[in-house]
């Protein structure tokens, strides 16, 4: 079975699908010794990277236009049900993806994300009267049928 590891290292360079493929194969049948354990773990790590770029993502999104919608009056009257179809459709994605650890992920991360959120509305608006804080529970952001007065 030593063979095959050079042989799986390789795949993973020309062919990935069927590294993937054959890696799920091995993985099914605890067939251990012939994993690419270096590629492998690679992958994985990836994999949550990836994950948690998405939801930081759609939680600065769901930020980004609640602030929209609550604090930019001039541009409220024009913009107002866009900006809520946008939140909810955020909200939507982010539900697809959120797992507890996600989710702790998220939790821990929302001061930063909120920085950056105001800092994109400021500079989108010209707005100076924003809450230093974020101003919305972490129960709030999640929740698709909530949206600040």
């Amino acid at each position: 079975m030593k063979s095959q590891i050079p042989d799986l290292k390789e795949l993973y360079e020309t062919e990935y699908d069927q590294w993937l493929t054959e890696t799920v194969r091995l993985l099914k049948n605890r067939q251990l010794e012939g994993l690419d354990y270096e590629n492998l773990i690679e992958e994985l790590e990836a994999l949550g990277r990836s994950e948690r770029n998405a939801v930081k993502s759609l939680l600065l999104q769901i930020i980004i236009h609640l602030m929209l919608y609550q604090y930019w009056e001039s541009e409220m009257e024009r913009n107002r049900n866009h900006w809520a179809g946008e939140i909810i459709t955020f909200r939507v994605q982010l539900e697809d993806k959120l797992t507890t650890n996600l989710r702790n992920y998220l939790g821990d991360k929302l001061p930063k994300i909120y920085q950056n959120a105001l800092l994109i509305v400021q500079k989108k608006t010209q707005l100076t009267a924003l809450p230093e804080q974020c101003p919305y529970s972490f129960e709030q952001l999640l929740d698709k049928h909530w949206f600040p007065n």
